[in-house]
């Protein structure tokens, strides 16, 4: 299991916290997953843009401001009761350590042609058990 990191995510929880309980933030209170879409889409194209300016300071101001979009549609799912910021992360470790069999369990991959191998067998075996639309396009997400 990779060791994790010394950031405590919980700040940007507590700060969420804040703006959505009663006395907060009238926009943040607001929001809902369908209003936060453009916001999610621009974030992630900041990112592109900061990586493709190069300038680490940048890079690392969007990844936060990316960042906390996870906290916030988490924090949205976590008041309908479907799930919390927690269960994604647990849900990324799970995804990451399965996916790569060649690093956490008993596959083997010396270059990254077999890495790419062992991924795209190992996300067939995903797609089968999710239930999806019937059709070849149905695992392709409609946002594509």
């Amino acid at each position: 299991m990779p060791k994790s990191s010394s950031a405590d995510i919980s700040g940007l929880e507590a700060i969420m916290d804040t703006l959505r309980e009663p006395g907060g933030c009238p926009w943040d209170r607001e929001q809902t997953l369908d209003t936060l879409l453009p916001y999610i889409i621009e974030e992630a194209y900041e990112v592109v843009s900061a990586i493709e300016g190069g300038d680490p300071a940048d890079i690392k101001d969007e990844l936060g401001d990316l960042l906390f979009q996870v906290v916030f549609i988490s924090r949205l799912a976590k008041e309908k009761g479907d799930f919390n910021l927690s269960d994604v992360i647990n849900s990324s470790i799970e995804k990451m350590t399965r996916r790569h069999p060649h690093v956490f369990g008993e596959e083997s991959a010396e270059t990254s042609d077999e890495v790419i191998k062992h991924w795209a067998k190992i996300k067939k075996e995903e797609d089968k058990n999710k239930k999806t639309e019937e059709g070849t396009l149905s695992s392709i997400p409609r946002t594509m």
